[in-house]
């Protein structure tokens, strides 16, 4: 299916590795010029083909979403397509009492306000371009509570929430708004020597394959999803050929999830 994304202009969030990554070489794949943005620069985001400029930000900052879209502005002179993915979880395995207000800070930082702070830096010219789209990464801890990730669980609760609420503001203007919700993903932060699974092994005296395991062993498919997989999701809804889906959320989790 030609998704008809050729010539567009995107800004990609956490694009130095797993989904971020996957999206950006997807794009980059169908046409689209592609303004990569990371903490830190290097790697397979420096391989990729000329249309995707990389560029250091820290989302973190209330300067670095700022930064981020203008050097897109600045480089390909608009924005079609913006796709929120930076996000970071920490297990916390000494219980709610044990987790700090700075955590609590950092973790609403990292997984919540920097999708709102680039989402407003870049929602003037993507109202300006029309028919243009954001995709923001979620998950299925927006409503599937684990006390082991409490914080990252309520700032995916709030970006999900956020993203329907401001798809209802910015739809009669030509920007749809919508959430994509994995489940466990084969990436660094399940699976790499500081993931979840590494984490909660090192903790408990398991193995990291274990805990990896048992994570997906109550889906039906029973494996972690590919970063390929959710990004053809996320092209599909930065897409005109999903024209009038907006303010919808799209779980990827190969069955995890059981209710309706």
């Amino acid at each position: 299916m030609d998704l008809q994304l050729s010539g567009k202009v995107a800004v990609v969030t956490g694009a130095s590795k797993g989904i971020g990554l996957a999206v950006t070489q997807a794009l980059a794949a169908a046409g689209v010029n592609v303004v990569a943005v990371a903490r830190g620069v290097s790697g397979p985001l420096t391989e990729l083909t000329p249309q995707v400029h990389p560029v250091s930000a820290d989302l973190a900052t209330a300067d670095g979403p700022v930064s981020a879209v203008e050097a897109a502005i600045s480089r390909f002179g608009g924005l079609d397509i913006l796709v929120n993915n930076v996000g970071a979880v920490h297990p916390r395995l000494a219980g709610f009492a044990a987790v700090t207000d700075d955590e609590w800070i950092q973790g609403l930082t990292v997984n919540f306000l920097a999708a709102v702070r680039t989402t407003r830096a870049a929602l003037p010219h993507l109202i300006d371009r029309g028919n243009a789209s954001i995709v923001t990464v979620s998950s299925v801890n927006a409503f599937l509570p684990d006390p082991m990730v409490i914080d990252y669980c309520a700032a995916k609760a709030a970006l999900t929430n956020f993203c329907k609420a401001l798809s209802k503001e910015v739809g009669p203007r030509g920007v749809r708004v919508n959430t994509v919700s994995p489940g466990p993903v084969s990436t660094a932060l399940w699976l790499g020597d500081g993931g979840v699974a590494a984490t909660v092994a090192k903790a408990s005296g398991g193995e990291p394959e274990d805990i990896a395991r048992s994570a997906v062993a109550q889906s039906a498919t029973g494996r972690f999803s590919l970063p390929q997989e959710v990004a053809d999701l996320v092209l599909l809804l930065a897409s005109e050929r999903t024209g009038n889906v907006t303010g919808s959320d799209f779980v990827i989790d190969g069955g995890l999830v059981q209710t309706l």
